[in-house]
């Protein structure tokens, strides 16, 4: 086992590798910008390292920075977290040729998976079923609109880098193809450095359900169930839930053989998440993400199985602690991002926390680093905490999701709190009658 892990990650991320790493009897690195220096990962960890200046370019984007404060401290492996480097397979590699463990898939997985095009050509190659889509990107007009009509309009274009929305658009008619090609691949070529685009069938009413599995160096692969994460506002995931409304016993276990099935002969490392859209009882794989996501502490709760001590288990060349035999689901749980932002325009509102009271009681789960006296820097996203709850069933689930958002207090900037408290109550959330156009679509007529 590692004697010490750099944690190269902020905020509530970093605090939940910090804690899994401790109770692992394992020391810690924490990294920090200057707007940083009192950031609660900073204060409990072992070891700090100022590694720059506020812009993530020059702190937590840093490499070589992050590379001098692993070997100044000595650490022997680094957890990248999510966001920032965790999917940097350059930044992957570096870390292995340093002698240090990087604490995530290998480098060519991350890479594989991190081009669209290439993520559904291997998704293919695996057995995996994909969105009926263009064979690599697509070059000038008169290909896209050939494209077009062999899989039928509305059509997604989407950037083969990158994600969070960015460089996707919707194109519903021949006569919107162009402008939509065009727009993409600007908001491509600005974000990701890369403007090359592709195109799939747009689904109208899908959800988004994503797979959990963990891989390890033995070549075992498992699978943790589903979570849907079809509540998404600009391509943003505002709240999930396991096991999904949408799904049957048969349904999870169908597709979560599909995956270990394909992520095994691929020899899959560590914690991964393969996304599906899923519609009229078919899935459609979308993308992988090589890295812990946000969400998975509901997953945790479902299972009872830590996925980030699992993750540096398994980096440190352990095998898997359970069989797929052994994973069992047990009620229901539901996470809700809560955002420092206007609940009602989504404007960021950082500053100091003036107040800070998380709600408690059995099976309710708060992930954040924040505390009254914190100031939330502007320069980072806006997350700044996870509700996750669980119950035995899905409407005592709600319940009690009610009951913990009333109690919940952040006080001094605005939060997202208010937009769960009418999202928990809503007819058709309540019904798990949903999809991922659902939130922008419904939002005007209940918020």
């Amino acid at each position: 086992m590692f004697e010490k892990v750099l944690i190269a990650n902020r905020g509530e991320v970093a605090l939940r590798i910090h804690r899994a790493c401790r109770e692992l009897g394992i020391h810690t690195v924490a990294v920090h910008s200057t707007a940083d220096a009192d950031a609660m990962h900073v204060r409990l960890a072992d070891e700090a390292v100022c590694i720059g200046p506020p812009p993530a370019t020059d702190s937590y984007l840093n490499i070589p920075a992050i590379l001098s404060a692993a070997e100044i401290t000595n650490a022997d492996a680094i957890h990248p977290g999510y966001g920032f480097l965790s999917e940097n397979a350059r930044f992957a590699e570096i870390v292995g040729e340093h002698g240090i463990t990087f604490i995530g898939p290998t480098p060519e997985h991350i890479r594989m998976m991190g081009d669209k095009i290439a993520a559904k050509e291997a998704a293919k190659s695996l057995g995996i079923p994909c969105v009926p889509g263009s064979d690599g990107s697509v070059g000038n007009d008169t290909d896209a609109k050939r494209v077009a009509k062999e899989i039928g309009f509305p059509v997604l274009i989407k950037a083969t880098a990158g994600g969070g929305g960015r460089g996707m658009k919707v194109a519903n008619s021949e006569a919107e193809l162009s402008e939509a090609l065009s727009m993409a691949r600007s908001e491509a070529g600005k974000a990701f450095g890369n403007d090359q685009v592709y195109m799939e069938k747009y689904l109208v009413t899908p959800r988004h359900i994503e797979v959990q599995v963990l891989g390890d160096s033995q070549g075992h692969v498992i699978h943790l169930g589903e979570r849907d994460c079809s509540l998404q506002r600009r391509h943003q995931k505002i709240l999930e839930e396991t096991p999904s409304p949408a799904l049957n016993a048969g349904d999870r276990d169908k597709i979560g053989d599909i995956v270990v099935r394909g992520l095994s002969k691929l020899g899959y490392l560590g914690a991964g998440t393969v996304e599906f859209l899923y519609e009229n009882g078919k899935f459609y794989f979308i993308e992988m993400n090589t890295r812990v996501q946000v969400e998975h502490p509901i997953t945790e709760a479902v299972t009872g199985i830590d996925i980030v001590r699992e993750q540096i288990k398994i980096a440190a060349g352990a095998p898997l602690s359970y069989e797929q035999k052994d994973v069992t689901f047990h009620g229901h749980a539901i996470e809700c991002r809560i955002n420092a932002e206007d609940p009602k325009t989504f404007r960021a509102s950082p500053g100091r926390v003036t107040d800070y009271h998380p709600p408690g009681g059995l099976g309710v789960r708060v992930d954040s680093a924040l505390y009254a006296g914190y100031s939330v820097p502007p320069y980072y996203d806006s997350l700044i905490a996870k509700l996750i709850v669980h119950g035995p069933t899905r409407n005592e689930c709600l319940m009690r999701l009610r009951r913990a958002l009333e109690e919940f207090v952040i006080g001094g900037i605005d939060t997202t709190i208010d937009l769960h408290r009418k999202l928990v109550s809503n007819v058709d959330f309540v019904n798990g009658a949903y999809d991922v156009h659902w939130l922008e679509r419904s939002m005007g007529s209940w918020r």
